[in-house]
């Protein structure tokens, strides 16, 4: 998220000023026409470039999607949390881990989020704070100037392990080894944090009590091994998976 890596092409493409057969044209030919060999970056674009239309389709496919429904008609009985204090710490960038709260903080400020710190940001409401996934598509939708509902709402149940091709439940990304291995000098952090940016770089993902109590920057709001631990729980009492929404 540090590095200008990404074609920035996505507020156009939601805003229908190009389409994703323009992208795809352009890519085959700066590639010699591969789709899935050559450039690795080109690759992974266009990579991005189906997630975002396999999105378009299942919306058409599963219109109960767009009626605020899980594609997964199992985990609407997942005992989501209520929690007005935490779900206020997640916008407004106090969870307490910094990658995260960086991210937020970015979204807020400039109407957009590197893809990788999406889905982190998605799957800690959804996973370790156990907050129901729709509060934050309807967050990210308001805020996100590249926002449109189908790429949104799949990005947010593949997060939370409720939709179509979702990340297994027992998955749950871990927010620090996240920072460590795709902020490695934490400069994400510090343009975002600035209350930690006079910290070395590799205290920056997980700052010690002292360093956030003289910087006011807060303790974590949950700890990871035990909110992991409560969310396979929650997950684990749905039992078997039974197909869409409405199957």
């Amino acid at each position: 998220p540090a590095e200008s890596g990404t074609s920035s092409l996505s507020p156009y493409l939601a805003l229908g000023m190009i389409s994703h057969r323009q992208c795809l044209q352009a890519a085959l030919a700066e590639n010699d026409g591969g789709l899935a060999e050559g450039d690795a970056g080109l690759t992974a674009w266009v990579n991005e470039l189906i997630w975002r239309e396999f999105y378009q389709h299942v919306v058409v496919g599963f219109p109960e999607v767009c009626r605020h429904r899980a594609f997964q008609a199992h985990t609407e009985a997942l005992p989501w949390r209520d929690d007005t204090s935490a779900w206020q710490a997640w916008t407004e960038g106090r969870t307490g881990y910094p990658l995260v709260d960086a991210a937020m903080r970015q979204l807020r400020a400039t109407g957009w989020m590197h893809n990788r710190l999406r889905m982190v940001t998605a799957m800690f409401l959804a996973k370790h704070m156990l907050i129901d996934w729709r509060h934050g598509e309807r967050f990210f939708l308001h805020h996100l100037v590249d926002g449109e509902f189908a790429a949104n709402n799949g990005g947010w149940q593949w997060a939370a392990s409720t939709g179509t091709d979702a990340v297994p439940y027992f998955r749950i990304f871990n927010p620090i080894t996240q920072s460590r291995r795709f902020d490695p000098d934490g400069r994400f952090i510090a343009e975002w944090l600035p209350e930690l940016a006079d910290l070395p770089a590799k205290e920056r993902h997980d700052p010690s009590p002292e360093q956030r109590a003289a910087r006011h920057y807060p303790t974590p709001i949950v700890e990871h091994r035990a909110a992991r631990a409560r969310a396979l729980e929650a997950f684990k009492g749905l039992g078997p998976g039974r197909g869409p929404s409405g199957a």
